[in-house]
């Protein structure tokens, strides 16, 4: 099965989508389409859209220098550990040595290139600070195929008040 771009998989996109309801949490709109699957309902005609997004940020702590330094040191530790093992196979003496020195150099170069980065980063005082940040919809639409509206419409009158 392709989709209309041409890749390989369902299409996200519905014809003539038809509004079922706007839900304040993806569970509640989650629980309508289950309803409609556990009433025997063609839910592959059925989307879920989250709509209203917002980026929202979350502060995990503060950046030190010796948080840096372990971060630094232990990416570069695993591009090593990758660079040894590759030189290790391909290696017409198959040395083992590499598989030790390459991830400490790697070590060594990451916590440096950290400080440096660091350094740079810390000269105006701004972003000081570790975060995630997520986009998050603030409702969420359900949505299905204009020639199933009618009956997914029925059904929903029949879900049950939690």
């Amino acid at each position: 099965m392709t989709n209309p771009r041409g890749f390989p998989g369902p299409s996200l996109s519905l014809n003539y989508p038809m509004s079922l309801g706007v839900y304040d949490d993806y569970v509640q709109a989650q629980r309508v389409v289950d309803h409609l699957s556990d009433n025997g309902f063609p839910v592959e005609n059925v989307a879920i859209v989250g709509t209203e997004l917002k980026s929202v940020e979350r502060v995990t702590g503060r950046l030190t220098r010796g948080k840096l330094a372990a971060a630094g040191a232990a990416s570069g530790f695993w591009i090593g550990l990758f660079v040894g093992i590759a030189f290790a196979l391909f290696s017409a003496d198959g040395q083992v040595g590499f598989l030790i020195t390459t991830p400490l150099l790697g070590a060594l170069f990451g916590l440096i290139w950290s400080q440096l980065g660091f350094t740079a980063a810390t000269r105006g005082g701004t972003r000081d600070f570790t975060s995630v940040t997520q986009v998050i919809a603030t409702k969420y639409e359900v949505l299905v195929e204009h020639k199933f509206a009618e009956q997914a419409r029925e059904l929903i009158t029949t879900i049950k008040p939690l």
